[in-house]
């Protein structure tokens, strides 16, 4: 498992830009992709694609609905459509869209939802995405995807493609470190245990993995043995694995970037309850809106730093004792 994780992890990368580049790999792999935008190609980089395949790249505007419509049209004529916005819009102003057109019909459309979680900082909460994993996770027909870095994107986009039926692909503006190595094979669906542990077991998902792994290094200086698991798919949730941890360690930890209501953690606390109660914690954004600021700053303030993680972690273990 030691050689899925670099150490230490590889310099920052930009995920928009690593998401461009598999586009565009993609796009030179399977000629029945096309790729729309509801004119944000220059921010989460899709107009790569763009660049290298004009004639399968569509702008529909800033008309969010509208872009799901089409893609669901494209769908329908044997097409894979990998449609672009903000992860909030698709969240938000498209839902009906989303829910009625395409999961409802079973339309093999994939959305890629840019600047998740609290990534677009500056713009504040009505650009935050912290309730869309909540959201997305209960249409059904839908699956759910949170890459946690580059290379995540990049092995992750061709598996969404050839899955069967609409798919949230969540991912994240800002530059995030270089979690993983060539080794990592991800599979929808399936969880990684990336780091074994026997005190309590840390589920994470998307850009918080990588603080995920460095609390467990701070645990394990205290004499805490953290066990990690990345839970890329929120849905279909690989419940077997999160039972199994929790009958192993018998404290769990969800993080994630996004509200505690609804998200991984609401998932992983829904299969502990049907059939492993264990002590949980979870780690996320509390019930409240976020504002506008640089985003590492926007992490911390709002309970997603690495000492959260820890803390979680101790009082998950506390109440094991009881």
């Amino acid at each position: 498992m030691a050689e899925l994780v670099r150490e230490p992890f590889g310099e920052p990368i930009s995920m928009r830009v690593a998401y461009g580049q598999a586009l565009v790999e993609l796009g030179r792999a399977r000629e029945d992709v096309v790729v729309l935008s509801a004119d944000v190609s220059n921010s989460d980089h899709s107009y790569m694609f763009e660049e290298v395949f004009p004639d399968r790249f569509f702008n529909v505007g800033i008309a969010e609905q509208a872009l799901v419509d089409v893609a669901v049209g494209m769908a329908n004529g044997g097409k894979i459509p990998i449609a672009n916005t903000f992860a909030f819009l698709f969240a938000t102003r498209a839902l009906e869209q989303v829910r009625t057109h395409l999961c409802y019909g079973e339309a093999n459309v994939k959305l890629a939802a840019a600047y998740a979680g609290l990534s677009d900082s500056f713009d504040g909460p009505t650009h935050h995405a912290i309730t869309d994993l909540a959201i997305m996770r209960s249409l059904p027909h839908m699956t759910v995807v949170v890459p946690a870095d580059p290379v995540a994107v990049s092995k992750l986009l061709p598996q969404i493609v050839a899955w069967e039926g609409p798919v949230f692909f969540r991912l994240c503006r800002n530059e995030v470190p270089v979690i993983f190595t060539d080794a990592y094979e991800p599979e929808i669906g399936k969880g990684v245990l990336l780091r074994e542990g026997t005190d309590v077991t840390i589920i994470g998902c998307g850009v918080m993995v990588s603080r995920c792994l460095e609390a467990a290094r701070r645990l394990a200086e205290k004499g805490v043995h953290a066990r990690v698991v990345e839970m890329h798919t929120i849905k279909p949730l690989d419940r077997e694995l999160v039972a199994h941890c929790a009958a192993e360690t018998g404290a769990v930890v969800t993080v994630e970037e996004h509200s505690i209501i609804g998200g991984l953690g609401g998932a992983v606390a829904e299969v502990l309850v049907e059939s492993e109660p264990v002590p949980m914690e979870r780690v996320g954004v509390a019930d409240t809106f976020t504002e506008s600021g640089p985003y590492g700053e926007l992490m911390d303030k709002y309970g997603l730093s690495v000492d959260d993680i820890v803390a979680a972690a101790q009082r998950a273990i506390a109440r094991k004792r009881r």
